[in-house]
């Protein structure tokens, strides 16, 4: 593999770090979430990413898009992770945007994915149930899907910006198997309701109630849904993880410049033996959770289905990221621990990434499963991270 990148590679990776480090701080952040009355992210980031065409990065531009690389989208949420950017990239692009490109109707397609690029409107997914793993084909989803219409009942739980989307992606299940279907929040049997998270992102429940699905509105009927989930979800994995790589490699270097600033008994803490350690393996576990990643996007790229090597990716993004962010907060000594001092936001953000779609030890549980199969087929153990 060749982790060498493109000219235009570079250039998403440097229009990125510009736009979004231009544009948010700690204080920005913390604006956003005390606004009860705004959709929970930054609209104004949001309109300088679509005006860059950033959003659109990763979609073909018969839409409107980029039709760039797995890679460089990697690179942009490794950019909006450093700099913890209030945007819902992973939400909007890849859970919705990505997949009805890859699966929806051309007027599916058309109708929605212009606007997402543009920056005018944003969609979300709702695949969390309470008892129920998120994004997993064989998970057994409480939410119906009854009818020939399809009129969907359940609840949904840690749906991010959901009273901002224009569309919510929703799995849901009949006797055929899993189906996916677009609603609009505002639309009749549907309510929101606000819920806490650990990194202060918007998210809620949504309670569905005999909602009707528009044909116009079904990306999968019930027994293709199957399908999607299988392909979206290494995609997911490796999207969460190039946000902790952002989120991680940043809190480091901002430790790394306290700890050569901050003096102790006459010099500076950095160069106590202790600190130097656990910077040392802090930057390591930086690296492995980078290259994990690296692996994940490019075999994307490069047509396999990357179910390990995401699995990797984002186990390493889940551990790497647990011990990156104590250490962090250790070597800030006493203000690391305040929750109004920028670094705990890092904590914050790596814990709420490790929370989402699986932690460590789902990671381990699909790939031990996935090799399991895999030895039950006859398939050479040799390649373990296709």
């Amino acid at each position: 593999m060749n982790f060498d990148f493109s000219e235009e590679e570079e250039a998403v990776k440097e229009l990125a770090g510009q736009i979004l480090g231009e544009s948010t701080s700690f204080d920005r952040l913390r604006e956003v979430e005390r606004d009860d009355d705004g959709p929970g992210f930054d609209r104004e980031l949001w309109a300088s990413l679509a005006e860059a065409n950033l959003i659109g990065l990763a979609i073909s531009e018969d839409l409107g898009g980029q039709g760039f690389s797995n890679l460089a989208l990697c690179l942009l949420l490794e950019q909006a992770g450093r700099n913890l950017a209030p945007v819902p990239l992973v939400e909007s692009v890849v859970y919705t945007a990505l997949p009805i490109e890859r699966f929806g109707s051309d007027s599916l397609k058309k109708r929605l994915l212009p606007k997402v690029i543009s920056g005018q409107s944003i969609l979300t997914a709702a695949f969390f149930e309470i008892g129920a793993p998120a994004l997993s084909r064989k998970a057994r989803t409480q939410t119906t899907a009854s009818g020939d219409g399809f009129t969907l009942s359940g609840e949904k739980v840690c749906v991010p910006y959901a009273g901002a989307a224009d569309r919510i992606l929703v799995s849901a299940s009949s006797a055929d198997g899993l189906g996916l279907f677009l609603i609009e929040p505002t639309a009749a049997g549907v309510s929101l309701e606000r819920q806490e998270t650990t990194a202060h992102e918007r998210q809620f429940v949504v309670k569905l109630d005999g909602v009707n699905v528009d044909a116009d509105d079904v990306l999968a009927v019930p027994g293709r849904g199957e399908e999607i989930i299988d392909w979206l979800e290494p995609r997911a994995a490796t999207a969460l993880a190039a946000i902790a790589v952002g989120v991680a490699a940043e809190g480091l270097r901002q430790t790394a410049v306290y700890t050569s600033e901050r003096k102790q008994f006459g010099r500076e803490i950095g160069s106590f033996q202790g600190v130097s350690l656990r910077a040392a393996d802090a930057y390591i576990d930086v690296e492995a959770m980078r290259s994990t990643m690296w692996q994940a996007a490019w075999r994307l790229d490069n047509g396999d289905t990357a179910i390990k090597a995401a699995a990797v990716a984002k186990w390493w993004a889940c551990i790497g990221g647990h011990r990156v962010s104590h250490t962090c907060q250790h070597l800030h000594g006493g203000i690391g621990a305040d929750v109004d001092y920028p670094i705990h936001r890092h904590f914050l953000r790596l814990k709420h990434i490790a929370m989402t779609l699986g932690g460590a030890n789902e990671q381990l549980s699909s790939l031990g499963g996935t090799i399991a199969a895999e030895a039950r087929a006859g398939i050479e153990p040799g390649a373990i991270l296709q």
